[in-house]
């Protein structure tokens, strides 16, 4: 699929509207789970009645099999086992798991939940979704989540569970990723808001995620979602990004690429406008969550959807940088969140910037009680 601006013939995954689908999808789970099915009974009921086995050629009468090419990010579903639920997104239902020996995180959605969906705009979402993950499996990089693969939800698959196998309905998609320990980077901010990070732990945090974006950026993909919540930590404390569920491919005419994307308080001026954006709204949402990895604290938590929609385009408001941060960084988070796109460096910059701050002085954020700490906190400022 090109895009639709022409010239450079970008491959570009369609708009899934994923948002939508997260009520559906608990509303159908907590049905479809109790739907034990055997599929060795599917299995030989199909055989029987010879409904895919075998076809005949009107030509010459030769019988042959039919065969269904396997895409290279399907992944076989005997040998995952989906454990308990994780959380739940705005995309889906995240479950842990094992999917032959590895430890995985489950997403699961339903495209067509209880008849909501014509067939034709499932076998829409089908072909779209083909396309992304198709995208997305080719990806190879230390700071982004390994997507191991997919099921786009053939009929009679059984999911084996501990408590033995269940049927899943033929519109649920099984999206297979990497499970990592550490968690989301926003819970562990959260976990630090009192006693914060040293400055070396806040510059390797974002130094991964600056390396992870300009990788993707490198591979035309625009995350359109970037912030603490969708990145996640290994058992080291390595930063990988995460959930792609509004993620592009970037379209090579910015006109191409509108409407209000993302999560608010992280969200650029030229996006929360409706206006063209490209890459650099990455850039934005990146100086955003580099002042919350330093401060460990939250934009704008006292302002409502508009009132911080009206300020950050008209009054061009900003998180107010503490005065003991390193001038070093904040100069990182002051080009980056600039109201003009042109003006954001590329993230590769944005990794050599990093790579040349000395960590060896210390200048973290001190808590508000350290007996010489700075006074930037405010009485009412955290998560």
């Amino acid at each position: 699929m090109t895009d639709e601006g022409g010239g450079n013939g970008f491959v570009r995954a369609d708009q899934i509207d994923l948002k939508s689908l997260d009520e559906q999808l608990q509303r159908h789970l907590s049905r479809a789970w109790t739907m034990e099915k055997n599929i060795n009974t599917n299995n030989n009921n199909n055989v029987s009645n010879g409904t895919t086995t075998t076809t005949t050629s009107s030509n010459n009468n030769t019988n042959f099999k039919k065969v269904e090419t396997k895409q290279d990010w399907e992944i076989d579903p005997s040998k995952l086992i989906i454990k308990s639920v994780i959380a739940r997104g705005t995309f889906g239902i995240v479950h842990r798991g094992v999917y032959d020996g590895l430890d995985v995180a489950v997403k699961l959605l339903d495209w067509g939940e209880e008849g909501h969906r014509t067939e034709a705009e499932v076998a829409s979402l089908r072909a779209a979704f083909t396309q992304e993950v198709a995208v997305w499996h080719k990806l190879d990089h230390p700071n982004v989540t390994k997507f191991i693969g997919a099921t786009m939800g053939a009929s009679g698959i059984s999911i084996q569970t501990e408590n033995g196998h269940v049927g899943m309905p033929r519109n649920v998609c099984c999206v297979v990723v990497e499970y990592l320990p550490g968690g989301a980077l926003k819970s562990f901010l959260i976990k630090n808001r009192r006693r914060k990070l040293a400055f070396k732990v806040v510059h390797q945090i974002a130094l991964d995620l600056a390396r992870g974006l300009s990788y993707l950026h490198s591979e035309k993909i625009v995350h359109r979602d970037v912030k603490t919540e969708n990145m996640l930590l290994d058992k080291t404390r390595t930063l990988k990004i995460a959930d792609f569920g509004v993620a592009r491919v970037e379209a090579s005419n910015p006109n191409d690429m509108t409407g209000e994307t993302g999560t608010l308080g992280y969200m650029a001026p030229e996006v929360l406008n409706g206006n063209p954006y490209n890459r650099k709204c990455d850039v934005y949402s990146y100086g955003i969550c580099v002042w919350e990895i330093y401060c460990c604290d939250m934009p704008y938590p006292d302002l409502s959807f508009s009132e911080v929609t009206s300020a950050v385009v008209r009054q061009n408001l900003r998180p107010e940088i503490p005065r003991c941060c390193p001038s070093s960084l904040a100069n990182v988070m002051k080009r980056c969140w600039d109201a003009n796109p042109d003006k954001r460096p590329e993230m590769d910059e944005v990794v050599t910037m990093l790579e040349a701050i000395d960590t060896s002085k210390g200048g973290g954020m001190l808590p508000h009680d350290h007996p010489q700490g700075c006074l930037c906190f405010r009485r009412y400022r955290g998560p």
